[in-house]
């Protein structure tokens, strides 16, 4: 019977099932970062258990490193004794180490398939939310709790509940001006921020085909704000010639056995699935989120919804999210005031989003009294860029140009919100006081929509403002 990808990769990583239903999985490549991993390695040490397949396991430094000034070290203590926690759990159980010194620092989903380490059949798991990215090339990834990171450390498995799959098909081509995060917003405000629950999405189409592998992932790294388990790609000729040449790619004779299981993981074409749904690509427009979850969004030229349109949980949370975000039902999105910009994170800080806005910003400048900065996602996204010139362009438009980390997104090094400062972020999460403050008010967009309110100081339209 014809299968998908989803049910391939599961089956042949399956050690066995569980007595109460669940599935031991193994792990094929386990990423770790200084947040969720001090007390899974101190579990494991209270029990005197070791780590099973160091091999597996990379680690980064990417939630608290600041991205000012590294060299001024870091301003909380807690945050300096994670990172010291890090190195030496690393050592001590012989895992690599992608920190500051090695050249390859950055956020883990960023730095994962750019070393090559995240290949198609995969499982990948990772202490982190949005670890769906790894997705994007035809693995199964999972974002896992601080115990599930001991379990992988102590036996590389792990005991899962086996979701549905759900077929989102996307058919035509994405107009200009729009991108792969407006796509996966529109998606998620429509299917809602529960309606992935119990599901893995498989992302398929035309329009999805035709996007970049960085893309792609910023498409799969958001499946998780959606409520699906994970969010995958079948793989095709694209993943494989992103991948090849990579540090951590299968090499010469190697190269051709792993194609060969590559290929024969990708879905079939007669398939089954257990939901579909159907977008249309020309429907979607520049999409900006106006509340405190990725699902409440519209479209740019959209309003905020009217509270008469609605009743019960739905009205009340409308109003919670109002209240909070300061705005007015029907309000217009255009022309909302805002007073910080942040370009970067695992969702939209690759090569490809900064070239995107320094291709548009020529005689462009930040608005007077807006904080606006980009963070490229690794050491590598950063090296690449300043050898095109990007920062240049990013510099000379009044953009902060930054050292690599998860930054603004998580706020959880010194880039934070200020009081009730509103942010255009082309980060994942709008959710109260994410950026760092209580108050804070964040709306989401891609990298290029932030450029455009940076510069009116406003929200607003990116086809316009850059004449695309």
């Amino acid at each position: 019977m014809p299968k998908n990808c989803f049910e391939k990769v599961w089956q042949s990583h399956e050690v066995k099932k569980l007595w109460n239903g669940q599935s031991q999985l193994q792990i094929g490549l386990h990423l770790i970062h200084e947040v969720t991993s001090p007390q899974a390695f101190g579990m494991i040490r209270d029990r005197g258990l070791s780590v099973a397949c160091p091999e597996r396991t990379f680690a980064t430094i990417d939630h608290i490193i600041p991205t000012k000034n590294l060299q001024l070290g870091y301003e909380d203590a807690m945050a300096e004794e994670m990172v010291k926690s890090l190195e030496q759990n690393c050592k001590e159980y012989n895992i690599k180490y992608f920190g500051p010194k090695s050249g390859s620092q950055g956020i883990v989903h960023v730095i994962g398939p750019e070393l090559g380490l995240t290949q198609p059949g995969m499982t990948v798991a990772c202490g982190d939310s949005h670890t769906s990215t790894h997705g994007a090339f035809g693995s199964i990834a999972f974002g896992i709790g601080t115990s599930q990171v001991r379990d992988v450390l102590a036996s590389q498995t792990l005991a899962l509940s086996k979701p549905k799959v759900r077929l989102i098909d996307i058919q035509g081509q994405l107009g200009k001006g729009v991108y792969a995060k407006d796509l996966i917003l529109h998606i998620i405000a429509k299917l809602g921020v529960n309606g992935g629950i119990g599901y893995a999405y498989e992302y398929a189409g035309a329009s999805i085909e035709a996007l970049s592998m960085e893309e792609r992932m910023t498409i799969c790294n958001m499946s998780i704000e959606g409520g699906a388990r994970v969010g995958y790609i079948s793989p095709d000729q694209k993943t494989y010639e992103y991948i090849r040449g990579r540090p951590y790619a299968p090499k010469e004779a190697d190269w051709a056995r792993a194609l060969e299981y590559w290929n024969s993981t990708a879905t079939e074409s007669s398939a089954s699935f257990d939901d579909e749904v159907h977008f249309a690509a020309s429907e979607i427009e520049p999409t900006v989120t106006w509340g405190i979850n990725p699902g409440q969004s519209s479209g740019i030229n959209g309003q905020v919804p009217e509270l008469k349109d609605l009743e019960g949980s739905a009205k009340a949370s409308l109003e919670e999210a109002l209240s909070y975000m300061k705005l007015s039902p029907g309000q217009n999105l255009r022309g909302t005031k805002i007073e910080v910009a942040f370009i970067g994170s695992c969702t939209n800080g690759r090569l490809s989003d900064l070239q995107e806005v320094a291709s548009q910003l020529d005689n462009h400048k930040v608005a007077a009294g807006i904080k606006a900065l980009i963070v490229p996602g690794s050491m590598e996204v950063k090296r690449q860029a300043e050898a095109l010139g990007l920062h240049e362009k990013f510099l000379e438009a009044g953009f902060e140009w930054r050292e690599p980390g998860c930054s603004m997104c998580l706020a959880m090094n010194p880039d934070k919100l200020i009081g009730d400062q509103l942010c255009a972020s082309s980060s994942n999460r709008n959710f109260k006081g994410r950026q760092g403050s209580s108050t804070g008010r964040t709306m989401l967009m891609s990298p290029l929509m932030v450029a455009a309110a940076a510069i009116k100081g406003e929200v607003a339209d990116a086809r316009e403002v850059f004449s695309l």
